[in-house]
């Protein structure tokens, strides 16, 4: 049949320019594209030979092979698959998003079909060569058929068609490479693509060069294997080659899910914090694969940003992807996916913590930060995060799960108390935590970011509400002290403190919101508390530090009634009354409660003065 010269059957110009420059974001993407279209012609010949044999007789063993010349700046992608006739190259190929791979799964609609790997739905892959190509040849032959064609354009409106020889089934693609993509000659190049984005094509694909013959993919997705057959070495193996990581995983695992939606997921947690854990961008880093061919990293609703650590691969057998396979259309499947996947590394790790505590320590130390973000934004999946959950609190060193501080809370005590900050020595050294130390109720020391947000969004625990240690009224009455003598010796406030209370009201009337004798102080003479309703201290200097609108929120002004220097101040106050030395000791107590809160003074050459007058007057005492 004599060559023929046609038209593409829509409106090329603007649809390729649209592959070319819009559609994918990488231009390697191609070669992934090229090998996909070869691996689906392969799967798609396996499945007709089930009933038609002698079309594999004499070739049965499928391969996909690569080649490069550098000197011509050519590069070759064969198949022997099923092949294209001449009709089919001008209507597969010559009609932009109309897909073989399409029409073949509308050919089985109705028939049990076996378990195919075909990933081309939408028939555009192909045009993506153009991206590095100004001209193309594919040469095919179909499978049972003696004749072949080649089909050549150069992508710009319209295409040849003529007779050509094939020595067998199958089809080569050749592109003639632009001059700024003569890389892709170069099969150290070839080698990395293939091994990024093809690595797991169950078919070997072979790179032929300078006259040697080198199979550069594994040739096996190693998540298909049973779990048994799978060594330990394998699997660590695989984690360092798909997580890009050094360190050993510290937890695998791989899980097939059968029934309305399939898929298989091999998924690992890392033994250290990978160096991106708290980039903003919050990605996680799990592949999504289709049938063993690699689709996308950047999956954000595949997994949940609180769950980012995660390293692996999750292969759906029918996931739908949209045309370019780079974004994933808005489908059901996914949050179908998404919800079993967390619910599978929730139970995996709930076992870790109930099983191997101690390891389960390291885990939370390294992830903790990051998984406590679900519970502030994952409602779905709150009541299992709690229970994973754990925390450092002034009940010893160790981790403490909720369920413990609910088995060690003291008689008559009603909530779940907290203390949060930047740091956990600090955390241990506040006064806020003095009057719950003595009647032995434990706090938790929160010092996350998260902290702050995911408490007020929970509110409560097995009906026991969190409650701020620095914010409102402690409310220590019903807690009994642990040693009742010592309590009973400390004085209590009287007619001296009110009036020391009403004094520093009166001076500080600009800079606190109140000052109140205080049940929470034993040893310190002063802090600082937030009142209910008010942001938390620590809350409000995060928001601060982070670019928020500058903010001061008045404080309340505790004082220890029992300390010797608030019963010196009164004593002087009941002797005296009011005076400049007493109002130089009301700014010098607010400023102390400021630094043991961590708090920059607003004034601090007028601290200076005020401590040195003090000072002076002490020693010439």
């Amino acid at each position: 049949m004599a060559e023929q010269t046609l038209k593409f059957e829509a409106e090329v110009a603007k649809l390729l320019d649209l592959v070319i420059n819009s559609l994918y974001s990488q231009r390697q993407i191609f070669l992934r594209e090229l090998i996909s279209n070869a691996s689906d012609a392969c799967d798609k010949l396996r499945y007709e030979a089930i009933t038609r044999p002698d079309l594999v007789t004499d070739d049965p063993e499928f391969r996909i092979r690569v080649a490069s010349d550098a000197k011509s700046r050519t590069l070759t992608v064969s198949d022997n698959g099923i092949g294209m006739s001449r009709e089919e190259l001008i209507s597969e190929l010559g009609t932009i998003a109309r897909s073989g791979t399409a029409s073949f799964l509308e050919r089985l609609s109705g028939e049990k079909t076996p378990d195919l790997a075909l990933i081309g739905q939408f028939g555009v892959g192909f045009y993506s060569a153009f991206m590095v190509a100004d001209r193309i040849e594919v040469t095919s032959r179909r499978a049972g058929e003696d004749a072949a064609a080649c089909w050549r354009s150069d992508g710009k409106g319209a295409f040849t068609v003529a007779d050509a020889a094939r020595p067998g089934r199958g089809t080569t693609v050749i592109l003639h490479l632009k001059e700024d993509a003569g890389e892709y000659a170069d099969p150290a190049t070839i080698r990395r693509i293939v091994r990024t984005y093809s690595d797991h094509i169950a078919i070997p694909i072979v790179l032929e060069d300078q006259g040697k013959a080198e199979t550069i993919n594994r040739a096996s997705a190693l998540w298909t294997r049973p779990r048994a057959e799978i060594k330990e070495d394998e699997y660590k193996e695989f984690y360092h080659h798909v997580g890009h990581a050094f360190d050993e995983p510290w937890l695998t695992l791989h899980f097939k899910a059968e029934g309305k939606i399939e898929y298989t997921s091999l998924l690992f947690v890392p033994e250290k914090r990978p160096f991106d854990l708290f980039d903003p961008a919050r990605r996680h880093r799990v592949k999504l694969y289709v049938r063993r061919v690699f689709i996308t990293d950047e999956c954000p609703d595949l997994v949940p940003p609180w769950l980012r650590f995660l390293r692996g691969v999750i292969d759906s057998e029918d996931l739908p992807l949209n045309v370019s396979r780079e974004t994933l259309q808005a489908n059901p499947v996914v949050a179908r996916i998404r919800q079993a996947v967390v619910r599978r590394v929730l139970a995996e790790l709930a076992r870790k913590a109930e099983k191997e505590p101690a390891d389960y320590a390291k885990f939370w130390d390294a992830f903790g930060a990051v998984v406590k973000e679900g519970l502030y934004e994952d409602a779905e999946h709150r009541d299992e995060i709690l229970k994973i959950a754990r925390f450092r609190s002034t009940a010893g060193d160790g981790l403490a799960s909720l369920a413990d501080y609910l088995g060690r809370m003291r008689p008559g005590q009603e909530a779940i108390y907290t203390i949060a900050g930047s740091e956990l020595a600090g955390l241990r050294k506040s006064p806020q935590l003095e009057g719950f130390a003595a009647r032995g109720i434990e706090v938790l020391l929160l010092t996350d970011p998260v902290d702050e947000f995911w408490v007020a969004m929970v509110g409560a625990y097995e009906d026991k509400p969190f409650h701020s240690v620095t914010r409102g009224a402690a409310d220590l009455g019903k807690v009994a002290p642990l040693d009742a003598e010592k309590a009973a010796d400390k004085p209590a406030a009287d007619g001296k403190t009110d009036a020391l209370v009403a004094l520093l009201k009166l001076t500080l009337k600009d800079e606190v919101k109140d000052v109140r004798a205080s049940e929470r102080l034993t040893d310190s003479p002063v802090c600082l508390i937030a009142d209910e309703g008010d942001p938390d201290i620590h809350l409000e200097r995060l928001l601060n530090a982070h670019g928020h609108a500058e903010r001061r929120t008045k404080r309340i002004l505790e004082i220890n009634p029992g300390h010797a220097l608030i019963r010196g101040l009164a004593e002087t106050v009941a002797a005296n009354g009011a005076g400049a030395a007493l109002d130089d000791a009301a700014y010098l107590l607010l400023d102390q409660a400021r630094i043991l809160e961590g708090e920059a003074l607003p004034d601090p050459a007028a601290f200076s003065r005020r401590l040195a007058s003090v000072m002076a007057k002490g020693l010439s005492g």
